[in-house]
């Protein structure tokens, strides 16, 4: 006998066997084991210790977040240069978003997080930049809240990137939205007051 044979006569015997417990455990047996498979329905709805994660949590929706088109990149220029690539101080650029969410009432809190990197240009240099960073969440194409955000990112290695994290732990989205609510985020050079 091969061994790949052998390998699976003995997966299908654990197999056949977890399915032997599970159905034992579900009829509610006579020996009062409860191994987590079924049957002890008191135990599994015991309430979760404070801050621990619960099951429902996991399979919840959370509303994606996804980059914006045409704001993944954005460029400073020395004043008067707009458009002149030899006038770069520097370009950033967002690698990566992501979000979790909880459940709190009647909404969805999240958190938001942007990942990137600044590159500084021929005329780069060092200190701290301001980079507008938007995070709006809609329901269909409707918005519901929008905020800018100044995030502040210090360089002080102008031969090389500066990896930055931005985080935005106030992105609230009603329940009564379903699964049409989304985020976008991106850079957007403003003005500041405006959704």
């Amino acid at each position: 006998m091969s061994s790949w044979s052998k390998n699976a006569v003995v997966a299908s015997a654990l197999l056949l066997s977890a399915f032997a417990l599970t159905a034992c455990q579900q009829g509610g047996g006579a020996s009062g084991v409860n191994l987590g498979l079924g049957g002890n329905k008191a135990a599994q709805t015991a309430e979760a210790p404070e801050g621990a994660v619960l099951e429902s949590e996991l399979r919840a929706f959370c509303p994606p977040v996804t980059l914006r088109e045409g704001t993944a990149y954005f460029r400073t220029y020395e004043k008067g240069a707009d458009g002149d690539d030899d006038a770069v101080i520097y370009q950033a650029s967002i690698a990566d978003v992501t979000r979790s969410c909880r459940y709190e009432g009647d909404n969805i809190l999240m958190t938001v997080a942007v990942a990137g990197k600044i590159v500084p240009g021929p005329k780069g240099r060092a200190g701290t930049i301001n980079m507008p960073i938007r995070v709006a969440s809609l329901q269909g194409q409707s918005v519901l809240d929008s905020n800018l955000y100044r995030h502040q990112v210090a360089i002080s290695d102008t031969a090389g990137a500066t990896q930055f994290v931005f985080t935005d732990t106030n992105v609230v989205v009603p329940k009564s939205t379903g699964q049409a609510a989304r985020v976008l985020v991106g850079y957007d050079e403003g003005p500041y007051d405006t959704p």
